[in-house]
C-alpha cells in the first residue's frame, strides 16, 4: 500500500508511539507523548532512526487509533504531542492533525523541511541539512530553527538558514529560536558549537539530553 492510499484510508506507517520527556530544543525536559512516522528520503549518515526510513515496513496505524493514545498521554501528564520521523512532511499532516485536536494537547513537528508543510502546529522545529535544504514555506514558519553541528561548514550553514528564514517572515511573527546541536559523539562538533555560543549570544546550545539520561 502507497502512502498516498494510507492516508485516505485514515491511517499513517508509525514507527513507534511512546510517552517521555523531550529532550532536544527549547521544550527540553518537558513530558511529551511522541509519534514517529515512517518515511524518510533525506538519508543523514549519522541518523539515529535510520529504522524509520522506509515507510512500507512499518504498520498502518489507524488515526482514530494515534487520537485514544493521545488522550491517555494526555490523561497521564503530558503536555504536547511531538510529531516526528523518518520525516513527517513526506505525509500530508492534515488529516493526523485534525484526529489529534480532541486530546486537546498542543501538536509540535520536528521536520528537516523537505516537504510542504502541511497540518497546524503549535511549535515547529526546522533542523535543516545542508544536502537538502528546506522549503521557504518551512523556514517562514519555524518557531525553532535547530542546526546539528559536525565541522565548520555546518556553522556557516546555519547562520545562512538563520538569515533565511527571516527574510520573508511576517513583520507580527518574531524570529526563530536559533540552536546549535552538536553531534552525537563527535567531539569536534560539541567544541565548534560551544565556541561558537559563546561568541555569538543570538544562538543557543541544544543537547540530547535523553541520551545523557538513557531515557527513551
Amino acid at each position: 500500500m502507497t502512502i498516498v492510499e494510507s492516508i485516505d484510508s485514515g491511517s499513517l506507517p508509525v514507527v513507534e508511539t511512546f510517552h517521555s520527556l523531550q529532550g532536544e530544543g527549547s521544550y527540553a525536559g518537558r513530558s511529551a507523548f511522541f509519534i514517529r512516522l515512517g518515511g524518510c528520503s533525506v538519508g543523514c549518515s549519522w541518523c539515529d532512526t535510520k529504522h524509520s526510513w522506509p515507510s512500507d515496513v512499518h504498520p498502518l496505524v489507524p488515526l482514530e487509533v494515534l487520537k485514544q493514545e493521545a488522550q491517555q498521554a494526555a490523561a497521564a501528564g503530558a503536555a504536547f504531542v511531538v510529531i516526528t520521523g523518518g520525516e513527517p512532511l513526506e505525509q500530508s499532516l492534515a488529516p493526523l492533525c485534525e484526529a489529534l485536536v480532541p486530546s486537546g494537547l498542543p501538536l509540535h513537528l520536528e521536520t528537516s523541511g523537505v516537504g510542504p508543510l502541511s497540518g497546524a502546529f503549535t511549535w515547529i522545529t526546522l533542523s535543516p541539512k545542508p544536502h537538502r535544504p528546506p522549503h521557504q514555506p518551512v523556514l517562514n514558519a519555524c518557531h525553532e530553527l535547530k542546526v546539528v553541528v559536525h565541522e565548520a561548514s555546518d556553522l556557516a550553514f546555519a547562520e545562512a538558514m538563520a538569515m533565511a528564514a527571516v527574510r520573508e517572515r511576517s513583520a507580527v511573527q518574531p524570529p526563530p529560536h536559533l540552536l546549535l546541536q552538536p553531534g552525537w559523539a563527535c567531539p569536534d562538533g560539541q567544541q565548534l558549537a560551544i565556541d561558537y555560543v559563546r561568541r555569538h549570544p543570538q544562538w543557543r546550545l541544544s543537547l540530547q539530553s535523553h541520551k545523557w539520561l538513557g531515557v527513551r
